[in-house]
């Protein structure tokens, strides 16, 4: 896919038109476009924070921010659909002395709110394609793949935890993933799990995630001078991020840039400037923010054996 792209770029791209957008780019929508990077973290930190503070144990957002920053590491690095973060979230709110139970809960809600907001928004991308006579039968079947996938992760979340303690079959146990699973899932309040305004408020905050990276590209389309709309910025990021959902590839690298650029030209955005747009959003999305993640689990790394002494 990398090559693909990178073949379309020096087939049909200007390089130097290309080269020329990223010198021209205005610092102010660069600014905005950061901004709204920011704001991500403080949802996902947000959507933590809201189970905390029903639980009784409230944390400082700017420390749940530095978690959520370390989570994204893990999610980027660890291909799982997302969950392999899971366990570096437990054990960063173990550190900060939420019980496990608690710990559990913020993961098991804002695991459901991710996937409830993720949801609804892959099936306004949907419709929003279709409006404009743009959808596919290929993207009508990622999207119902992913849906399968959104409804799946939670719901066997949910399945393990109304189960507790007793056993699976040996087949299934064998899976990576309900084995990470029932590590954790049995030991949630069931209280917090069954707080519908507390799943509501979480659901809220990742759906905010969600707008603000699409934020994040129509600033950086803005600041190649491309006068697109926020619909068009928000259709080619859910359809990039599904595709990196239930693809393999670690940290997305090719299929979200070829999935983000292809949609943008499909909207009428020219090639140049949907490519540059989209290298400048994973530049802010995910390599930034991939130097601090791996210092911050480093040293949550050093700092299990100096707890288990």
């Amino acid at each position: 896919m990398v090559a693909a792209l990178f073949g379309a770029v020096l087939h049909w791209g200007d390089v130097e038109h290309f080269a020329a957008l990223l010198k021209q780019a205005e610092p102010g929508w660069l600014g905005l476009a950061a901004i709204f990077q920011l704001s991500t973290y403080a949802g996902v930190a947000g959507g933590w924070s809201a189970v905390l503070d029903r639980a009784g144990t409230p944390k400082p957002l700017a420390r749940l921010m530095r978690v959520a920053v370390t989570k994204l590491f893990a999610d980027q690095v660890l291909p799982s659909a997302g969950m392999g973060g899971n366990v570096v979230l437990v054990d960063q709110l173990r550190q900060l002395g939420v019980s496990r139970g608690t710990a559990v809960a913020a993961l098991l809600l804002s695991m459901i709110g991710f996937y409830a907001a993720y949801a609804l928004f892959a099936v306004t991308m949907l419709l929003l394609l279709w409006l404009n006579d743009r959808a596919t039968p290929l993207m009508a079947g990622i999207v119902t793949l992913f849906l399968a996938v959104a409804i799946a992760i939670p719901g066997l979340a949910l399945w393990l935890r109304h189960r507790g303690s007793r056993p699976l079959p040996s087949r299934i146990e064998k899976i990576a993933l309900v084995q990470s699973l029932l590590e954790t899932v049995s030991q949630a309040p069931g209280k917090l799990l069954r707080d519908r305004r507390l799943l509501a408020r979480v659901t809220a905050c990742n759906a905010l995630i969600f707008l603000a990276d699409a934020g994040t590209l129509f600033a950086c389309l803005h600041a190649l001078g491309q006068d697109s709309s926020f619909e068009t910025a928000f259709i080619a990021v859910m359809m990039a991020s599904i595709v990196v959902t239930i693809g393999p590839i670690p940290l997305g690298l090719g299929s979200f840039e070829a999935t983000s650029t292809t949609t943008l030209r499909l909207l009428g955005v020219p090639f140049e400037a949907a490519f540059a747009a989209t290298m400048l959003l994973r530049l802010l999305t995910l390599w930034l923010p991939l130097a601090p993640g791996m210092i911050l689990m480093r040293g949550m790394l050093k700092a299990r054996p100096a707890r288990m002494k």
